[in-house]
């Protein structure tokens, strides 16, 4: 995984994470409900009904962690980065962006000024320009370092040179 639960619930929020992953036909999940259920803690003060709803927004939520890991997966792919170990801090912010992108996704807002749209768009350039080799993955991209991705170079004989032998 690119991101964690704790790392969700630490930015966007529970809060967040509760208005976009609960199910459109429940009630919202309770802010706290949804942060305890995030980072795994007790949730023994919610009734059955509450935890079955919030564990019906983990699973969107993980579908949409799943989803973004595809499509990173997919670009760095064919760096041949894969698989990532550790994961540069860049790719888990570029999975939180596509992440809360997939999330917000039935939600009506201007393209041109959303946040949420501008961090998915600058995340998939990200990633193509990382697929193209223009962008590095920082300090941890050992590809770089092993020449995974970049041209190879042959030396071949020079004519000049060739041809002074005959003089």
């Amino acid at each position: 995984m690119y991101i964690s639960h704790a790392q969700l619930a630490e930015r966007p929020g529970a809060r967040e994470l509760a208005e976009v992953a609960s199910p459109a036909h429940e009630a919202l999940v309770d802010y706290d409900l949804m942060q305890a259920t995030l980072l795994g803690a007790d949730r023994s003060t919610w009734s059955a009904a509450e935890i079955i709803v919030a564990d019906n927004a983990l699973v969107r939520i993980d579908d949409a962690i799943s989803d973004a890991k595809s499509v990173i997966d997919g670009f760095l792919g064919r760096r041949g980065y894969l698989p990532l170990d550790p994961v540069p801090g860049i790719v888990t912010t570029w999975a939180r962006a596509i992440c809360r992108y997939l999330l917000h996704q039935d939600r009506v807002s201007g393209e041109s000024d959303d946040p949420i749209v501008r961090d998915y768009r600058d995340a998939l350039k990200l990633l193509q320009l990382t697929a193209d080799g223009k962008f590095s993955l920082g300090l941890e991209d050992t590809s770089a370092q092993q020449g995974i991705g970049q041209p190879a170079t042959t030396a071949r004989a020079s004519k000049f040179r060739d041809n002074l032998a005959d003089y």
